[in-house]
């Protein structure tokens, strides 16, 4: 991460959250993408030995490495939601403008990550805003909740990323790189050692 990015993270937290208010998030429509009982509108990508199934209403993921990836969209400005809980030691990611048969480098990705050997935690854009505090227990459900949208500041285009975990908003990341342009949603599924459970998959379309 470049010094001017990291000051952005960090100055985004502070100054520019009340501009993500002139958002009209509210005059949307939450969709759900995921119906509590199948995989309908979801495909793996990756490893043909991962696992990812429906259990007590959630969608969980385990085994080795692969993606979860929505096959609606693409979306480009939006308000996405989901409920997630993560093992002990467990490792995974929520993805955004993300492609239809994605790597793991493909993509926005809000970490999932309470207690894993990586130390970039729950909140997290990774490679792009890191969080080290630990806002999640392992083990515990919580919502992750993202505004994504593209956006001008100070007369240069960006994509403005608010990050908000369990109703508690984290900062606000400025993406003037425009590093994603649009695309899907996906989950990760890390390494045979994590286990990741999905519920409540929403998204709202904005302007």
């Amino acid at each position: 991460m470049t010094i001017a990015r990291r000051l952005f993270c960090g100055f985004a937290a502070l100054s520019l959250c009340f501009i993500a208010s002139t958002a009209s998030a509210e005059d949307g429509k939450w969709v759900s993408l995921f119906d509590g009982e199948t995989l309908d509108g979801w495909e793996k990508v990756g490893n043909e030995k991962s696992v990812w199934k429906v259990e007590d209403g959630a969608i969980a993921g385990s085994g080795p490495p692969s993606m979860l990836v929505n096959t609606t969209g693409p979306y480009k400005n939006f308000r996405y939601r989901a409920e997630i809980k993560i093992n002990d030691g467990g490792n995974s990611g929520l993805y955004f403008r993300t492609t239809r048969k994605p790597g793991f480098t493909d993509g926005y990705e809000a970490q999932i990550d309470s207690t894993h050997t990586d130390p970039i935690r729950t909140g997290s854009i990774y490679g792009m805003c890191h969080v080290y505090k630990q806002h999640v227990k392992p083990g515990t459900w919580f919502t992750y909740d993202l505004e994504v949208r593209d956006d001008v500041w100070r007369g240069r285009n960006m994509t403005r990323i608010k990050v908000t975990v369990d109703g508690n908003e984290l900062y606000e990341y400025l993406d003037f790189d425009l590093t994603f342009k649009e695309g899907h949603f996906a989950f990760q599924q890390h390494d045979p050692g994590s286990k990741v459970h999905i519920r409540k998959v929403e998204v709202m379309e904005l302007p």
